[in-house]
């Protein structure tokens, strides 16, 4: 039984609700049509391992600040990313400020951090915000370079 919270999610192919669990096996789909779900969720130091590193499919890990402007640009951005490639992706996101271990272990020198991670495995990395359209390209190329 997962320990972490859910958060309710509008299906971008009918509009309805629906719950998904900050940490699961498979991937989330809409109860209703079917349709994979975008998986946008927050983790932290003490939840990152099951919510993130525990998950079957690659994982785009956000590591921005409240004060970043240039965080607060590119997650709009993000999010749009983890909808048009709901069911490839999960979007983690992390408040480098209230989860200091994560930033250490990450090294984190400048906000926002980008990572990739496949199976826990840190694939990529980029510092810095991007447009919506240059993020999913970095994001696809890197998860079907892993697919591959």
């Amino acid at each position: 039984m997962s320990t972490v919270q859910a958060t309710t999610v509008s299906c971008p192919h009918c509009g309805r609700t629906n719950r998904v669990p900050a940490a699961a096996e498979g991937r989330p789909k809409c109860g209703h049509c079917k349709q994979p779900l975008p998986w946008i969720v927050d983790a932290g130091d003490d939840d990152f391992t099951e919510v993130a590193e525990r998950a079957d499919i690659p994982v785009v890990v956000d590591l921005w600040a409240t004060w970043c402007g240039p965080c607060r640009m590119v997650s709009p951005a993000l999010e749009q990313v983890a909808t048009e490639l709901a069911g490839r992706i999960k979007l983690v996101k992390v408040d480098v400020d209230k989860n200091p271990r994560l930033s250490r272990r990450f090294e984190v020198q400048a906000v926002p951090t980008l990572l990739i991670l496949d199976k826990g495995e840190t694939v990529a990395r980029q510092a810095g915000a991007a447009p919506a359209p240059a993020l999913r390209q970095w994001v696809e190329q890197t998860i079907t370079t892993r697919e591959g």
